[in-house]
């Protein structure tokens, strides 16, 4: 049998993270996944799909824009099985780059399914069928989520799909209903409506991006609507049915029940842990009752030697947020003094377009709470660098707290803000105010200038709008 100070169960990002952190703190460490390396994130999650938004971002520019740009042609062909292979082609670099990380850390790889007994051995199960026995003084679990997918909806992997299958599809629906209008949904509407797809998203939830502050999800809603995206909100599936040439999805809202009909159903309206299967109710791990397991804020669980980091927590379901913890983790188990995670600062990105950035409380989440705020806005209308780029859809708008100008939260919508949003939580980090921000001088012209306008505008100091 083989022997090992840590073996991290799951290879996405939080488990392949936590094994180099494990190696490089001198322990003996091995990882075990059922399938790939990199996990959902680097092999059908964020990374593909962020392949994906760049030929949407450039086919849109092309078929909706060009003329505004100077740029005219014939016959325009846009191939989206290209897209999908260069989407691949991105994907299998980076994996290919994991298991050279793993190598180069000297962290020991198994392929096969993994079940850990009550002596806290793990039996591995290869696709042959073939075992081999492995035992860990510590044992982390990372193995991550899957996409909800109601029975009833009858997904067959063609016409009614998971992101799973509708990221790897080489072919274009020419309509799609996509259930959910959250990140995944918001996601895939703009990738399909930028080719030309007619796309109706529903979502039961009043807002699209409904965990957002309300004035950035009115500002989403508005933009997709002038892409010609189809937005219906408060509204509930109630079946969803198969026929020769596609589906007929029926929702109900406040104006009665809707029949929708298209080529694709695509279900984005969640995800569960994989949780099942492993042992850990017979090793006796506390799960919530939707399977999550419970863990301290060292990611440690109620016995002694088990870990687990990821989606599989609970938590915040960040591929960040898994990386985040699995140094945390890592860290803890040997032995190094680690700080816990803030989880109201962390960091969320949604790469539609145009780009929804956010941390922390929005407006109305600080009211609630009971605090004073003050508020501050600056529209990419009047910032120079995003109107040279022609995208000038959005604003920057920071929540900042009246007595102490502490930052509380911040949201953003419009070109790139995924990239500038580092800024805003270092600085709330280092505890600095909205003031602090604006004293910082910003290179011209940048799109970072909206931050130093929205924190002058926390003070009713903006000077460009």
């Amino acid at each position: 049998m083989n022997e090992y100070d840590v073996v991290v169960i799951g290879a996405g990002p939080g488990g392949y993270v936590c094994a180099i952190r494990a190696a490089q703190n001198g322990l003996k460490t091995a990882i075990i996944d059922k399938k790939w390396m990199g996990g959902v994130c680097l092999n059908i999650g964020c990374i593909p799909s962020k392949a994906l938004l760049k030929n949407a971002e450039l086919a849109h520019t092309l078929r909706e824009r060009a003329e505004e740009f100077g740029i005219s042609f014939d016959n325009l062909k846009l191939d989206y099985g290209a897209a999908v292979k260069r989407s691949r082609e991105v994907s299998q670099r980076l994996t290919r780059g994991v298991s050279f990380l793993m190598k180069k850390n000297k962290v020991d790889v198994f392929m096969g399914e993994a079940k850990i007994s009550k002596d806290k051995q793990i039996t591995i199960t290869d696709t042959e069928g073939k075992t081999q026995l492995v035992s860990g003084k510590n044992i982390v679990i990372a193995t991550g989520s899957s996409p909800v997918m109601p029975a009833a909806w009858g997904a067959d992997g063609e016409k009614v799909v998971s992101y799973q299958e509708a990221i790897l599809q080489e072919k274009l629906p020419k309509s799609a209903v996509i259930i959910g209008a959250g990140a995944i949904g918001a996601e895939f509407a703009t990738v399909w409506s930028s080719y030309g797809s007619k796309v109706t998203l529903v979502e039961m939830l009043p807002n699209v991006l409904p965990l957002e502050d309300e004035e950035i999800s009115a500002e989403l809603a508005k933009a997709f609507k002038k892409r010609g995206i189809e937005i219906l909100t408060g509204h509930k599936v109630e079946s969803i049915e198969k026929t020769k040439s596609g589906v007929i999805v029926k929702v109900s809202g406040d104006g009665g029940e809707k029949t929708l009909e298209a080529e694709q159903a695509l279900s984005a309206i969640g995800f569960r842990p994989n949780s099942a299967g492993l042992g850990l109710e017979e090793l006796g791990v506390s799960m919530d009752a939707k399977g999550n397991v419970e863990t301290d804020e060292r990611q440690a669980t109620n016995i002694p030697g088990v870990w687990a980091v990821g989606d599989i927590t609970g938590k915040v379901l960040l591929a960040h947020v898994a990386s985040a913890q699995g140094i945390l983790c890592a860290d803890a188990l040997a032995g190094k003094n680690t700080s816990p995670i803030n989880y109201q600062s962390i960091p969320h990105a949604t790469y539609c377009q145009p780009q929804v950035a956010s941390f922390g409380l929005s407006e109305a989440q600080a009211k609630a709470a009971g605090k004073e705020v003050k508020v501050g806005r600056f529209p990419f209308q009047a910032n120079g660098k995003a109107l040279g780029l022609g995208e000038t859809t959005g604003f920057v708008k920071i929540v900042s707290d009246a007595r102490y100008g502490e930052i509380l939260g911040a949201h953003l919508i419009g070109p790139e803000v995924s990239e500038l949003l580092p800024e805003l939580t270092l600085a709330q980090q280092m505890e600095l105010t909205a003031g602090e921000i604006a004293h910082n001088i910003h290179a011209h012209p940048t799109l970072s200038e909206a931050i130093m306008e929205a924190a002058e505008a926390v003070e009713g100091q903006s000077v460009n709008i």
